[in-house]
């Protein structure tokens, strides 16, 4: 077979040197923007079945459904929780199974929830166990991105991984604006199924929330399979890919990517309550989804500013703006009910999105500089190869460290109140701060990047 052939989507690549000038730009590149231009919108569709019960709980009571307001809170929490779970487990499934058949695969299983969940909602005497089983199950969702971004981390030489990471991630984040901005259009159309009057003579079609992206599920894991690659460089064994768990950067780069990529799905999952109890006339389905919508748009400027200046450069600065923004969203915030500014509140929080945006991309572009040096220092045996395995199984890691941060992140809110929560968020981003500069920004840290 000829290497132009084996570059061919639907197969396995024994050949693939993207540090190799040549090979990359004769067919590298285009099989790489190939699978990068799938996995895209399958980690999308991942994202808006992770968060789809942030929308969907604020009608569920329109619809019949007499849960307390407790129960509707963890139906929004549970998907963050097993996505978060699971994201440990798919960081390392790309290198055993293969990117192909593993996206194909994680793709395709997002079916069950939504179908289920499309039938629950159509009955008003679904009991609420049903709810929290399905729940689990659309962490399905967020396990996805660990092994997307492992996956594409392999088909990028290391000058351009912080974009390649940034794009997938960035657009594939857009699931989560995607949902709160297309499920409120939806449930009020008659697509399919039966739905429920409402007082105003409107009729509700919630489970429309869930069918709606089942043949764009069915389409993408069949364009997964089909179209994108195996490679057989990329493939280790979990033992192999263990020994990150002894590598300290890799718990550094996990607090890092907390305050970060935590950041953006704990306010993501929390925005639409937080506008609703701090500003009781503002509609949050009306403006809620611009936070995560610009958080993800920023999120290819974070990895194309790293690749320009450094991520450790980018990461720095970017935490100093995230403090400063939730210090701002703080002062905006209403006293006992009265006062603040939904204006300034919202440029804030819109601040503080694109800042979790930016942070995302760039600290994913430290993390192969990172461990390219360690094993450059080392001397390590096939070097590229090792530094390469070693990074998509910490990207993979941290990203699935960092998704705890859409469980907690709300239930803190719900525990400490706004003002509390927000303080504790701005002692954290400086504690991020302070670990950025001295183990990677400064003159003379260990490894600068």
């Amino acid at each position: 077979m000829s290497a132009k052939n084996e570059l061919k989507g639907g197969g396995v690549i024994h050949d693939w040197r993207p540090e190799d000038d040549e090979f990359w730009e004769n067919g590298g590149k285009q099989t790489a923007s190939c699978n990068l231009w799938i996995s895209i919108p399958a980690l999308l569709l991942g994202f808006a079945v992770w968060v789809i019960w942030s929308v969907v709980v604020v009608r569920m009571p329109d619809a019949g459904f007499n849960f307390t307001k407790d129960q509707l809170f963890w139906l929004t929490a549970l998907p963050a929780l097993s996505g978060a779970t699971l994201r440990i487990f798919y960081s390392f499934m790309v290198p055993v199974f293969g990117g192909r058949r593993w996206t194909a695969l994680s793709t395709a299983s997002l079916l069950v929830p939504m179908l289920w969940m499309g039938f629950a909602l159509q009955n008003p005497n679904t009991p609420f166990s049903v709810f929290v089983i399905i729940a689990l199950l659309c962490g399905l969702g967020g396990g996805n991105f660990s092994s997307s971004m492992s996956n594409i981390s392999f088909f990028y030489p290391k000058s351009k991984q912080g974009t390649a990471l940034g794009l997938n991630a960035g657009l594939g984040n857009l699931g989560v604006s995607t949902v709160q901005f297309v499920v409120p259009a939806v449930i009020g159309l008659s697509i399919i199924g039966t739905g429920v009057t409402l007082d105003n003579g409107k009729t509700l079609y919630l489970h429309n929330a869930t069918f709606v992206w089942v043949p764009f599920i069915a389409l993408m894991a069949i364009l997964a399979w089909f179209f994108m690659n195996d490679l057989s460089s990329a493939k280790a064994s979990f033992k192999d890919q263990s020994v990150i768990f002894k590598r300290y950067h890799n718990w550094v780069m996990c607090i890092l990517y907390l305050g970060t990529f935590g950041s953006f799905i704990g306010f993501s999952a929390a925005f639409p309550m937080l506008i609703k109890q701090s500003f009781a006339d503002v509609d949050p389905l009306k403006v809620a989804f611009l936070g995560p919508l610009v958080g993800a748009m920023f999120r290819p400027v974070g990895g194309w500013l790293a690749d320009k200046m450094g991520g450790a450069r980018v990461t720095f600065f970017n935490f100093i703006v995230m403090a400063a923004a939730t210090v701002g969203v703080i002062v905006f915030l209403p006293r006992d009910g009265t006062g603040g500014s939904f204006t300034g509140y919202f440029a804030c929080f819109m601040v503080l999105f694109i800042t979790t945006g930016i942070g995302n991309g760039s600290t994913f572009r430290m993390i192969p500089v990172i461990f390219r040096t360690l094993h450059e220092r080392k001397n390590s045996p096939d070097l590229v190869n090792v530094a390469r395995k070693e990074s998509a199984a910490v990207v993979g890691f941290t990203g699935a460290f960092a998704a705890y941060g859409g469980f907690f992140i709300p239930k803190m809110f719900g525990w400490f109140g706004a003002n509390s929560t927000l303080i504790m968020l701005i002692v954290f981003y400086v504690i991020c701060l302070v670990i950025t500069w001295w183990y990677y920004s400064r003159k003379g840290a260990e490894y600068p990047c």
